[in-house]
């Protein structure tokens, strides 16, 4: 029998949460994501070393500049390992500014036609905030494809297929690990994972009401979430549970299909009080969207301290 990351490649576009490229060359990826805090542990590998100087010079010493110069070298890299995607993620300080997430975006795909990688190779990665979506409904119009990330709730998901959104990254972990702290009394077993049943719950809703949306799963702490989701439409996974699942050779159950998408949902929306109502009332979303947003913001900043300290 074959591994279960064979297995799940089978019924599952398989994506490396990584920026290290001898990861992404052993495992052979659809796709490839990074953030922030990668990019932070990416630059910090002996084999980016000559990037980090390139992209300080080219950004004429500006660690903020370089910054983006960086991610989008590493970037140019990973296009070259992998048939799909790479994402490359705006400036977590723009999370609450359409307009100048829009200008960054822009600004990434130039830097990445600069090297000839066409847009098409390339999804932005937006935090999932209203200012967000709405940036992402600019341009995904004006043909820059979007990855909303930071998404923990059921109403940012529908926000962002109604944006018209290529592709969301609904955490798993982060919301199990805020469930463990906050409701220490109950038992989370695989089969009761809350990040497994929101992943879930937002793939069944698009599926039912037919959003070209790619669900893309992510965040997981081991390697049962990951089954939990097989069949889904992504999963973005770290190295090490790639490793997992490579080095296991038990059967992989499909757990997700577009023909059997559960139990009937209504088709709702939001305008931007309703949005930010059922955000509210989201207390385990509200405190990991600005934590997460918090945390890549820190993750940032220690990298322009990087590139200024060389």
């Amino acid at each position: 029998m074959s591994s279960k990351l064979e297995q799940l490649k089978a019924i599952t576009d398989v994506v490396a949460d990584t920026g290290d490229i001898e990861a992404i060359a052993r495992f052979q990826p659809l796709d490839a994501t990074t953030n922030p805090s990668l990019l932070l542990k990416a630059a910090q590998l002996p084999a980016y070393a000559h990037l980090l100087h390139e992209s300080l010079e080219t950004a004429g010493g500006d660690p903020v500049a370089a910054c983006d110069h960086l991610a989008v070298a590493i970037g140019a890299e990973i296009v070259k390992l992998v048939p799909g995607r790479v994402s490359t993620e705006v400036d977590a300080r723009l999370s609450f500014d359409t307009q100048a997430t829009i200008n960054k975006a822009r600004q990434l795909i130039e830097l990445y036609a600069s090297r000839g990688i066409d847009r098409s190779r390339i999804l932005i990665k937006i935090a999932s905030t209203w200012e967000g979506i709405n940036a992402a409904r600019v341009l995904e119009q004006e043909g820059i494809n979007c990855n909303l990330t930071l998404l923990f709730s059921f109403a940012q998901a529908v926000a962002c297929a109604d944006a018209g959104a290529t592709l969301i990254s609904p955490f798993v972990g982060r919301i199990l690990d805020w469930y463990k702290a906050n409701q220490p009394q109950l038992s989370f077993a695989a089969d009761r994972d809350p990040g497994v049943e929101s992943v879930t719950r937002i793939y069944n809703y698009y599926k039912q009401h037919g959003y070209n949306t790619i669900v893309m799963g992510a965040s997981f702490r081991n390697t049962d979430e990951i089954e939990g989701l097989a069949g889904c439409d992504r999963l973005t996974i770290s190295p090490q549970l790639l490793a997992e699942l490579a080095d296991d050779q038990g059967e992989l159950q499909r757990r997700l299909s577009s023909d059997n998408s559960g139990e009937p949902q209504s088709r709702i929306s939001y305008d931007e009080p309703g949005f930010r109502l059922a955000m509210n009332e989201d207390a385990m979303a509200t405190e990991k969207l600005a934590e997460g947003i918090r945390n890549f913001i820190a993750d940032q900043v220690k990298l322009e301290n990087l590139l200024r300290d060389l």
